[in-house]
């Protein structure tokens, strides 16, 4: 690792210190586990810099990372800040990613960027469409689809035998989830696995062409839907209006459109990957496939693609763990040393699949907490679960190609995630 993680300076020192480490750090890209894991030995709150270098305060603790979530002292649009003024750094994000300004509103815009009185509405919203019962009714056609992408894994072997699960299973899957879900017509499918796989690879080359096609199919798929309902997620978006009559917007529905495939996406692929790493507890869920619901919650914890909350801004001055925030600072909630806290856990290293109290509650902070807890969290995890099952049942000699998934691991500032997971499939 880099100085900046090096043993912990005198107390205090390492909270007050302008630059301190960066998000950007080649070695903290490489190695989040451990650069944010010394983070949070050295303190509670450690100054940072973000992706474009703004200065940020680290969160790094289980239990304060959770109050910080769920503070209403913080936003996560820094215009709310009173009297904010400034550059908005998640800008620095969009310009890494090469994503255009006119469409960055589709990124920053969603229901995860907004804040009261905007997000109460906009959660009731999509709560009254994106009902529980309409995500347990998916299940038998997630199953369904699971199955006809299995069949089809054996066609997509490359010559040496190898086939890429991520591209071939776990993109494929999540989207036309999704597009079951939303009601994109079957004859759209193949453009939205592609455009699909485009936007979860993060990559600029890629998401460059796919990301407007993709957002001007959505704003037309809107008004055909408006001129004729039917029984889908996109016409219940439509129809929902709150006690005061009011209505998504064009844009906000967009936005609910392209998200909630990306979490179950690198759930499958790392979840997958850690499985096979650890034959223990992979021969553990294979003997009993009734503990994929608290094994998915601990892959979520142990592996989760999503490290870093979204930045929160401090409304007023305040302190966390005795350190003094001021008004209009900005704040990163680390969810993965927060998972991997030993105050929290015991052995936090240790992949243990039987870690989630049965029937309880989740333990971890893989899904967010507070006001902006993953509204699609119910439907990952059941993704998850199906996509696992389907596939261990069916491939019960699956092995990966070369033993070190990690050779394939995407270094992106608060994401880990692979981008492929080539395996054999065996007998």
């Amino acid at each position: 690792m880099s100085s900046t993680f090096t043993d912990p300076p005198p107390a205090g020192v390492a909270a007050a210190c302008p630059a301190g480490p960066h998000m950007m750090d080649p070695d903290l890209l490489a190695d989040p586990f451990g650069g944010y894991g010394r983070l949070r030995e050295q303190g509670p709150v450690v100054r940072g810099r973000f992706v474009d270098g703004t200065p940020v305060w680290f969160v790094t603790r289980y239990d304060d990372v959770r109050a910080v979530l769920r503070d209403p002292r913080f936003v996560n649009t820094p215009s709310h800040v009173p009297g904010a003024q400034g550059a908005d750094p998640r800008e620095g994000m969009m310009e890494l990613l090469n994503v255009p300004e006119h469409l960055r509103i589709y990124l920053l815009g969603s229901l995860l960027d907004s804040d009261p009185p905007d997000h109460p509405r906009l959660r009731r919203l999509v709560t009254r469409a994106f009902t529980a019962r309409r995500i347990l009714d998916l299940r038998p056609a997630i199953e369904q689809i699971a199955d006809g992408l299995l069949d089809e894994l054996p066609h997509r072997a490359e010559r040496d035998g190898t086939v890429d699960l991520l591209e071939h299973y776990a993109y494929p899957l999540s989207i036309t989830v999704i597009c079951r879900l939303v009601g994109i017509p079957a004859v759209d499918l193949e453009r939205w696995r592609e455009w699909g796989g485009d936007l979860v690879s993060m990559r600029p080359e890629r998401l460059q062409h796919s990301f407007p096609v993709m957002i001007d199919y959505c704003h037309q798929l809107i008004e055909q839907r408006r001129a004729a309902l039917k029984d889908d997620l996109l016409s219940e978006l439509i129809r929902a209006q709150d006690d005061d009559g009011g209505r998504l917007s064009d844009t906000e529905t967009v936005t609910m459109v392209l998200a909630g495939h990306e979490t179950s996406t690198h759930l499958i692929g790392n979840g997958t990957a850690a499985l096979l790493t650890h034959p223990d507890q992979l021969a553990r869920v294979r003997a009993n496939p009734a503990l994929l619901p608290r094994a998915v919650h601990e892959l979520m914890r142990w592996c989760g693609s999503v490290q870093v909350a979204r930045l929160r801004y401090a409304v007023e001055d305040l302190e966390i763990a005795g350190t003094r925030v001021a008004r209009g600072d900005a704040v990163q909630p680390v969810l993965v040393s927060a998972n991997f806290d030993p105050r929290h856990y015991t052995d936090p290293d240790r992949l243990h699949l039987m870690r989630q109290p049965d029937g309880q509650a989740e333990n971890h902070v893989g899904f967010g907490h507070g006001i902006h807890y993953c509204l699609g969290a119910t439907l990952a995890r059941q993704e998850g679960e199906v996509a696992l099952a389907r596939l261990l049942a069916r491939y019960p000699d699956l092995a990966l190609a070369d033993g070190d998934p990690e050779r394939e691991r995407a270094h992106l500032p608060g994401s880990w995630r692979l981008n492929a997971l080539r395996l054999r499939l065996g007998s």
